[in-house]
């Protein structure tokens, strides 16, 4: 059975930091390319950054040069490094696959506000 499970999130100001975690289980880790998503109230869940199994990243506009996506394959976690955190950064946070062939987790509430 294949489960993720995000934490890390929290409530920070404006310009504040975070680090999500994403527990993966039930899949050959190392061999997936994963990403991390977001889902703003009243908006679709949306890409925002992905690594490939040799480590390579891509950032979505909204988080480029703020967000670093690193995995740890030796204990089959996923991570993101939120920098300079803006209030339209507030979303629940998602990791999965690129693909997303599997079911969500419950993601973690990221909320930036002053």
């Amino acid at each position: 059975q294949v489960q993720f499970v995000e934490s890390g999130g929290g409530s920070v100001q404006p310009g504040g930091s975070l680090r999500l975690s994403c527990a993966a289980s039930g899949i050959r880790f190392s061999f997936e390319a994963l990403a991390w998503y977001r889902q703003a109230p009243g908006e679709q869940r949306k890409l925002i950054a992905h690594i490939l199994t040799g480590g390579d990243t891509v950032y979505q506009d909204p988080v480029k040069a703020r967000f670093t996506i690193f995995r740890d394959n030796a204990k089959n976690m996923l991570y993101l490094d939120m920098a300079s955190l803006k209030p339209a950064d507030t979303a629940v946070y998602y990791c999965n696959t690129l693909d997303r062939r599997f079911d969500w987790g419950q993601g973690t509430q990221v909320t930036v506000s002053s």
